[in-house]
């Protein structure tokens, strides 16, 4: 890999915060440096109204996104699950709205954006709620098990569910950027074929990866992930044709 790491933001999945990716830190090679991004509603911005658009939250999120690669030459994006919604339109920012190129989007547990959601959970009872996200999921966490912290944290997974539900991508035009999309082997809320139609969302080049597990396969495969991602980026900075994409331009849609 170059001699710059490459600045990865990151976007966890529902419910979730930058946290989740700090943990990750001491796994990350010296090619790469994770740069997790932070919505409101959780962790240090608890008191901060949670988002339930994915436009607003790209609000809050590019200038953010920007102040983590300032001075690199180009970035890549990471997200799980709703993150990775929030990563790909958040490459589209970056592409539509910014001279940085894209090295890479890695969408995980996602089908692709013109599938979307069918399920609306974000509307159930408390218990109705947490028992839909847990079945779907395949993943209890520990919070629910308190009732102090659940009542804390229902009402951020609340609006990040309605998010999703909501969303619909935000131009029909493909990103310009590559795009790996990955998926738990066993998941059983985004099928194989959800998630390769990755292929379409993208005018570049695609991949597709599975790792052992379900939806939440991440949780015991953050080094494979790592991996992954710094073998492509590796890969992508030995072509000289990365130089050559253009940028700052916008996807190409005819």
């Amino acid at each position: 890999m170059s001699s710059e790491p490459v600045p990865v933001l990151c976007l966890p999945y529902a419910g979730a915060g930058a946290g989740l990716f700090w943990k990750w830190q001491r796994l990350t090679p010296a090619g790469l440096r994770l740069a997790p991004l932070q919505l409101p509603g959780r962790e240090e911005r608890t008191d901060e109204e949670p988002h339930r658009d994915v436009a607003r939250a790209l609000h809050t999120l590019l200038p953010e996104a920007l102040d983590a690669v300032r001075g690199h030459s180009r970035v890549a994006v990471f997200g799980h699950s709703l993150g990775a919604v929030l990563a790909y339109e958040l490459a589209r920012a970056l592409e539509e709205r910014t001279e940085l190129p894209v090295a890479h989007v890695f969408v995980s547990g996602s089908p692709a954006p013109d599938r979307g959601r069918v399920q609306q959970e974000a509307d159930l009872t408390d218990d109705e709620f947490v028992a839909r996200v847990e079945e779907l999921a395949g993943y209890r966490h520990p919070a629910f098990d308190s009732p102090e912290f659940r009542e804390l944290m229902l009402p951020t997974l609340r609006a990040d569910v309605a998010m999703h539900e909501a969303y619909r991508p935000a131009s029909d035009c493909p990103i310009q950027a590559p795009v790996t999309s990955l998926r738990g082997s066993d998941d059983a809320l985004v099928t194989e074929e959800d998630a390769r139609r990755w292929r379409t969302a993208t005018s570049g080049s695609f991949s597709y990866a599975e790792l052992p597990g379900g939806h939440m396969y991440l949780a015991d495969s953050a080094a494979q992930v790592i991996g992954l991602m710094e073998a492509t980026l590796d890969k992508a900075a030995r072509r000289t044709v990365l130089a050559d994409r253009p940028s700052g331009s916008g996807a190409a849609c005819g």
